[in-house]
């Protein structure tokens, strides 16, 4: 839940260049007491081939008659014009967004963009380069991320300066919540969990964000959405070893003997008399320093509990099912030509969780984590949509007869889905997009049904693309809501899979936006995505990086963390306290950030706002699978 930069001199480098970039990205336009206005670029960088925009945010009428110029790398004039019309204003400094159109650059280089007649002629530099030399580095970076989300025995101490932790998680006990509350209101007291068995050994895995909790649902979506980066995408370097590293503990929590399927690992908050996860702020391998005995307020801080998603041999809650079982299948897949006789294992594995799934749950009653409104979810079709394709998929790989059956019910799945759920953004309460794009190009359906899939696919960009046209910075999302950022990435994944599968290209111009607004083409100036470009969050939410990092001098910032993002401003008024956490706030030149907030939205990199700067696996991997598929296509 924090990110914090050490002293050191890689770090006061870092910082620097971050401070001069944003002195460039937010330049005043002059003395005479008219609204500053400021550049926004793609601060990684614009594709050789696309299309290119900028923007400039200032006061209407001094950008009335405002033009741009474009140097190259010898200071010659590669462009030159007039800025595009107004996209709206922002807020009640920067009454007017225009564009800039730079999309006849296709030679690689770095360039200097200038405005000229707004005041002091502000500049901004940005690079034009093919896709791949972009984005690999971002993708390579998104795989260290979750290095340093490691928990037991092999934790990655050279890129954290850590030790092992939660070596109790090897021999933890099972509970049964006979109360659960809201994330605010904390979780199951104490006294209401219920010791029902163990031990289990739930030990490695990832934190779950930058909090110690480790969770199944979001487990399960992370192991599976790398498995088909790996299958469908250019190569990232470790990617495949970092998830089968999650794949061994996704495995620890399925009991296939017993049928039960683990959920979660650590209590949320606590309550009276019991302090839980998010009660302490600490370095992980301190837990297992406690001295603690049954009753202690810390005593589930050290031994800490495991949550079930169903009772021993009873139906589970069918979104666990579908991507658990989807996370084995794409295991099958991946290791059938080196591994064969494993990926059997866990091609049977994956049928046996899909065959425990309840089709016919309860109204409210999917599983997810204790308590719910931690990641809510609200769709399961597509779970098992996705778990079926994959099974048939696996199961072709091996020569398993049985694939012809699961491609048939991957197909009744991706009926059931388009007639009874409303597929949204990709992420964790709805992989639709995954199961539609992969039914679509193996599971052979008829006709109709793919013609309906790939609308499906088309509404879903469609929505964000419609909502862009009304924004200034063309962003398909709400940037008030929860999730900013992983919604982007999760809506140019779905533009991407869409061109895949049906070789229709309308959304490419639209997935360039997004990628540009997470990079920086944004109100705020800033990058989201943890060391891409030139200005981006350095104080994450996130306890190791807020200690370790700090203490040890080693590793200045949490590289490849997606962090969410702006939010509703108004969730950033009262900004939260953590005992024991390192104060730190950033600001780009000395600025306020708020000074950029508009229509609402509002954003800060400061340790105590978990609401735009805390980093999570599911916004990692939704970056790193968006990112791959746009690398793909090049």
């Amino acid at each position: 839940m924090n990110h914090f930069f050490p002293p050191s001199a890689r770090t006061v480098a870092a910082v620097t260049a971050s401070v001069l970039a944003a002195c460039c990205l937010t330049a005043c336009s002059g003395g005479r007491g008219e609204a500053p206005a400021a550049l926004r670029v793609n601060q990684v960088g614009y594709a050789s081939g696309e299309k290119k925009f900028a923007y400039v945010m200032g006061d209407r009428d001094t950008l009335a008659d405002a033009e741009f110029e474009v140097l190259d790398e010898r200071g010659d004039t590669a462009g030159h014009g007039a800025l595009g019309p107004s996209l709206g204003g922002w807020n009640g400094t920067y009454t007017a967004v225009r564009t800039i159109d730079l999309s006849s650059l296709h030679r690689t280089g770095t360039y200097r963009l200038r405005l000229l007649g707004a005041g002091g002629d502000p500049e901004v530099r940005f690079r034009v380069a093919p896709v791949g030399q972009l984005l690999d580095p971002l993708r390579s970076d998104t795989v260290r991320f979750f290095g340093t989300q490691r928990d037991g025995e092999e934790v990655l101490a050279d890129a954290t300066g850590r030790v092992p932790s939660h070596l109790t998680d090897e021999r933890a006990r099972v509970y049964a919540p006979s109360r659960t509350g809201s994330a605010t209101g904390g979780t199951a007291d104490g006294p209401d969990l219920t010791e029902v068995g163990g031990p289990v050994d739930v030990s490695g895995g990832w934190f779950d964000a930058g909090d110690f909790l480790k969770f199944t649902h979001t487990a399960s979506y992370v192991v599976a959405q790398m498995l088909t980066t790996v299958r469908d995408t250019p190569s990232v370097p470790g990617l495949r070893e970092e998830a089968r590293y999650g794949l061994r503990w996704l495995d620890r929590m399925w009991d296939g003997e017993t049928g039960t399927l683990y959920a979660q690992v650590g209590l949320g908050s606590g309550g009276k008399g019991v302090r839980g996860d998010h009660d302490v702020w600490r370095l992980p391998e301190e837990d297992d320093r406690l001295t603690v005995r049954p009753g202690d307020a810390d005593y589930l801080i050290k031994y800490r509990p495991v949550l079930r998603a169903n009772e021993p041999g009873e139906p589970l809650s069918p979104n666990l099912a579908g991507r658990v079982s989807a996370a084995f299948a794409l295991a099958a897949q991946t290791e059938a030509e080196d591994h064969p006789a494993e990926a059997r294992q866990w091609l049977d594995k994956a049928a046996a969780v899909y065959a425990r799934a309840d089709t016919r749950p309860d109204e409210g009653a999917l599983v997810t984590t204790t308590p719910a409104d931690y990641y809510q979810e609200h769709s399961w079709r597509d779970d098992l949509e996705w778990a079926a394709v994959e099974l048939a998929r696996g199961a072709d790989a091996l020569g398993d007869p049985r694939g012809s059956g699961w491609s048939g019910e991957a197909a009744d799945w991706a009926r059931a889905a388009l007639r009874e759920e409303r597929g949204g953004v990709l992420g964790p309460a709805d992989v639709s997009a995954l199961a539609h794009a992969d039914v679509l190009t193996s599971a052979d359906p008829d006709e109709g049904l793919a013609k309906a899939l790939g609308a499906e696919l088309r509404r879903q960009v469609e929505t964000g693309r419609r909502r862009a046209a009304g924004d200034p910075f063309r962003s398909g999302i709400l940037p008030t809501d929860f999730d900013a950022v992983p919604n982007t990435f999760g809506l140019l994944a779905t533009a991407e899979l869409y061109a895949r599968v049906t070789g229709d290209h309308r959304f490419d111009d639209f997935a360039a936006q997004q990628r540009a607004w997470v990079f920086g083409a944004n109100a705020w100036g800033t990058s989201f995505l943890v060391g891409a470009g030139d200005l981006y969050p350095h104080c994450l939410q996130h306890q190791v990086a807020n200690l370790a990092m700090s203490r040890t001098g080693r590793g200045d910032i949490l590289r490849g963390a997606v962090v969410n993002g702006p939010n509703d401003a108004d969730l950033l008024k009262k900004p939260e306290t953590f005992d024991g956490a390192r104060p730190c706030s950033f600001t780009p030149d000395g600025r306020k950030w708020s000074e950029f907030d508009g229509r609402g939205a509002g954003y800060v990199d400061d340790v105590r706002a978990w609401q735009t700067v805390e980093p999570a696996d599911d916004f990692t991997s939704t970056a790193l699978y968006a990112l791959s598929l746009t690398a793909a296509r090049s």
